[in-house]
C-alpha cells in the first residue's frame, strides 16, 4: 500500500463558558484535529482498499495523542468522542470509511479502553466542505447529555485528490444540558450503550 502523505494537520480547541445560561465554573472543552492527506485511490476504482487501514493506524494514534495533549493531556478528563472524514471529489465515500478502525481504535487506545462505539460521519465534498462530527459519551452511547457535534472544515481542503480525516473529543456534557435521559453518573458500563 502507498505511504500516508500528509499535507497538513489542523487542531482546534474551544472552551465553552456558557450558551446564554449561567456561567460554568469549569468550561467544557471541545477539541478537533484533522489531517489532510493524499488519497491514493483518487480518480480510479480499486477493489482491495482495506490494507490502507493498516497504513492509517499510526496516523490515528498520532492524531489522538495530539488532541488529548491539546485538551490538557489527562485521559480521565475526556468524556466524549467522535470521528469523521471528508473525501475529495475524485474519491468515493468508501475511502472515508477506511478511517473507521484506525481512527476509532486509536482514540480508544489513547483514552484507556472506552466502551462505546465511536460515532462517525463521512461525505464526499469539495474544497471548504464542512462536516458535523457526532459526539457521544465514550463509555455509554445513550448518555443524552453528551449528544453533540463539532463542526470541522478547512478553507483549502480537501482538494479533489485528498482525504480529510478527523477526530474529536470533549471534556464533558453540553454546558447547559438539561434534556434528561441516562446520566453519566448512572452508566453501568456493560455494553457501551448504558
Amino acid at each position: 500500500m502507498p505511504d500516508v502523505e500528509i499535507r497538513k494537520i489542523v487542531t482546534s480547541v474551544e472552551e465553552i463558558f456558557h450558551e446564554g445560561g449561567p456561567r460554568a465554573n469549569t468550561p467544557q472543552k471541545r477539541g478537533a484535529i484533522f489531517a489532510v492527506i493524499r488519497n491514493p485511490f483518487a480518480g480510479q476504482y480499486v477493489e482491495d482498499i482495506q490494507p490502507f487501514m493498516e497504513d492509517l493506524k499510526p496516523l490515528g494514534v498520532d492524531l489522538a495523542q495530539r488532541l488529548l495533549a491539546a485538551l490538557g493531556g489527562d485521559a480521565k478528563l475526556i468524556e466524549g468522542y467522535g470521528k469523521g472524514a471528508i473525501v475529495g471529489a475524485a474519491g468515493e465515500l468508501e475511502h472515508g470509511a477506511l478511517w473507521h478502525a484506525p481512527g476509532g481504535y486509536a482514540m480508544r487506545e489513547v483514552l484507556g479502553g472506552s466502551k462505546a462505539i465511536v460515532p462517525s460521519t463521512k461525505k464526499v465534498g469539495g474544497v471548504g466542505t464542512r462536516l458535523d462530527v457526532p459526539v457521544t459519551h465514550l463509555d455509554a452511547s445513550y448518555v443524552r447529555s453528551h449528544f453533540d457535534s463539532i463542526e470541522v472544515g478547512c478553507n483549502d481542503s480537501p482538494r479533489a485528490d485528498e482525504l480529510l480525516y478527523v477526530l474529536v473529543m470533549t471534556t464533558g456534557a453540553r454546558v447547559h444540558n438539561r434534556a434528561g435521559g441516562l446520566a453519566a453518573a448512572d452508566i453501568k458500563g456493560e455494553d457501551g450503550l448504558r
